[in-house]
């Protein structure tokens, strides 16, 4: 006579037994434990991440002394990893670590370290790399709170391949964003906290949060070396957060600087003057923010011209930029060297012919503007067709 032995049991009994323990908590471990009887793996890996992703209402001591949540992934996840959404199980052993790092460091890693070297291969390639990304951003997070030593982010490197989950990506760029805020420089910072924002919901970030990725992206765009666009920063719902603070000044820095409006930006700059030199990263870079805001204006000059009339003066360009006539020539040749405009400069008369200026991101004034021309440009198109049509009728 065979005898039937249930695998899930053992974590049936502990769920009962935890929610004995924690009275408040009992529906949610009774519904864990139906789902688990039922076999709806799906339903369980949904409750189970909802369920500890909040350890401020969630988070228990069990009996012996070790944390609920590495608990339940002990005894109950871990009894089913092999039916569950891989990445979800990733997402679920992420949870339980953070929740455990600021107790006890060393446990939260093997949560994460353990999963990788058991089960990488039935991971596959989009949970593994979920995992290596939050395994590097919990070492780093330990190094801050004073940890002696622990792995780097060695996957940023070597990862090329991309994979078509905003999770994943979301991930990724946030490891790739803490690891470029602690070693720099501020234009890498830049582009991985932008690309984080591509990947991440606003409403998925705590406030606190929130108003440090704004502070930290406005500081970054502005002393960032080579970045030169960064509408798409000012136009974001998170700079907003920024608006009511002791920061507000920066979304004024922020705006200013990307209208190329110099008299703006000196404005802001003299009104805030004790907030700015607060602020090391802008008074340690205040020669490349004043060169920026002058390249940016300049581009914007020639942004605002009919392609025909890109033909600018010296002089006009320096009531622009509100620098010296004699010191344009410069200005234009760093434009150009910097490839943010293509064309000939003619020092004799002064002048300098513009073929080309980099695309960027437009605001509604801008695009209204640019829509203005395609008009006029189409009415051109058809008078010329016509014309042409009349001549060779004549011929």
């Amino acid at each position: 006579m065979s005898t039937f032995t249930d695998p899930t049991a053992a974590a049936q009994e502990h769920c009962e037994a935890m929610a004995n323990q924690a009275p408040d908590l009992a529906e949610q471990y009774q519904s864990i434990a139906s789902l688990l009887q039922r076999k709806l793996y799906h339903q369980l890996t949904v409750a189970v991440l909802e369920f500890v992703s909040a350890p401020d209402r969630t988070l228990r001591t069990t009996p012996d002394g070790t944390s609920s949540y590495l608990a339940l992934y002990d005894r109950v996840v871990l009894s089913v990893d092999k039916r569950l959404n891989q990445l979800t199980l990733a997402r679920i052993a992420s949870a339980v670590a953070d929740a455990t790092a600021p107790a006890d460091g060393d446990a939260a890693r093997a949560v994460l370290v353990d999963l990788l070297a058991a089960k990488r291969d039935r991971l596959g390639p989009s949970a593994a790399l979920y995992v290596e990304s939050k395994l590097a951003l919990l070492g780093l997070g330990l190094l801050r709170r004073g940890a002696p030593s622990v792995d780097g982010p060695k996957h940023l490197a070597a990862t090329k391949e991309l994979f078509n989950i905003a999770v994943v990506h979301s991930a990724h760029y946030e490891c790739a964003m803490v690891y470029r805020k602690a070693v720099g420089p501020p234009e890498a910072y830049y582009r991985e906290a932008v690309q984080y924002l591509h990947y991440t919901p606003l409403d998925a970030l705590p406030a606190d949060e929130q108003l440090a990725l704004a502070t930290d992206l406005s500081m970054a765009a502005l002393t960032g070396d080579g970045v030169y666009n960064f509408g798409e920063v000012v136009q974001h719902p998170l700079l907003r957060c920024l608006v009511g603070t002791a920061h507000a000044w920066l979304v004024e820095l922020m705006e200013a600087s990307a209208a190329g409006d110099v008299a703006a930006f000196k404005a802001v700059s003299t009104k805030h003057a004790a907030e700015i030199a607060a602020q090391p990263a802008l008074t340690g870079r205040a020669q490349m923010v004043q060169e920026k805001i002058t390249l940016l204006a300049m581009v914007h000059m020639i942004f605002e011209r009919p392609s025909s009339e890109r033909t600018l003066r010296f002089a006009d360009i320096a009531r622009r930029i509100e620098m010296a006539e004699d010191q344009v020539e410069l200005v234009v040749m760093r434009a150009l060297s910097l490839g943010l405009i293509r064309g000939s400069m003619d020092q004799v008369d002064g002048t300098v012919e513009v073929t080309w200026v980099m695309p960027r991101v437009l605001d509604a004034a801008q695009l209204s503007d640019l829509a203005g021309r395609f008009g006029e440009w189409a009415v051109k198109v058809s008078q010329t067709k016509e014309y042409m049509s009349e001549q060779a009728f004549v011929a």
